[in-house]
């Protein structure tokens, strides 16, 4: 590779920017003669095979433009691998917590105890969780990680929250 990851980062961003989406990480590895570039991208109303495909073609093409101008990003033949992030991706961004309003997560604090319960609101601040039928809010200082917990029996989201 003759960039570093972040450069990297950097340059791509603005195309998946353009194709109406967040870049949430970028890694590059080996594989053999091979690199890998995976690509997670996401946005609010959640991702569908349409995008991941617009964005690989558009990824694809500036990783190709970048070549056939000179030395490109990469050194080697790569494999463009991109997806979204699954459930298990940790909430580390306001728009994390924000895209998943209404489901059941757990707030890890900064004083050690987690709190559990169903993400009622999050803005650039911090989010509002209903834990035991009362509202609970925390700031996102107070907070040091978050993870949507899995439910396979999840009740209903009001109209227009899915």
């Amino acid at each position: 590779m003759t960039v570093s990851v972040p450069e990297l980062t950097d340059r791509l961003r603005p195309v998946v920017e353009a194709a109406g989406c967040d870049l949430e990480s970028l890694s590059v590895t080996a594989a053999g003669r091979r690199t890998v570039v995976r690509v997670l991208v996401d946005k609010d109303d959640g991702v569908t095979l349409d995008d991941v495909a617009q964005v690989s073609r558009a990824l694809g093409d500036a990783l190709d433009a970048a070549d056939d101008a000179g030395p490109g990003p990469l050194a080697a033949a790569y494999v463009l691998e991109v997806s979204s992030p699954g459930v298990d991706r940790p909430l580390t961004e306001p728009r994390h917590w924000r895209r998943n309003t209404g489901r059941l997560a757990t707030a890890s604090r900064r004083d050690g105890a987690p709190l559990t319960g169903r993400v009622v609101a999050a803005d650039e601040t911090g989010i509002t969780l209903e834990v035991d039928g009362a509202e609970q809010t925390l700031a996102y200082a107070d907070v040091t990680s978050g993870a949507v917990q899995v439910e396979f029996s999840r009740p209903a989201l009001p109209a227009g929250d899915a």
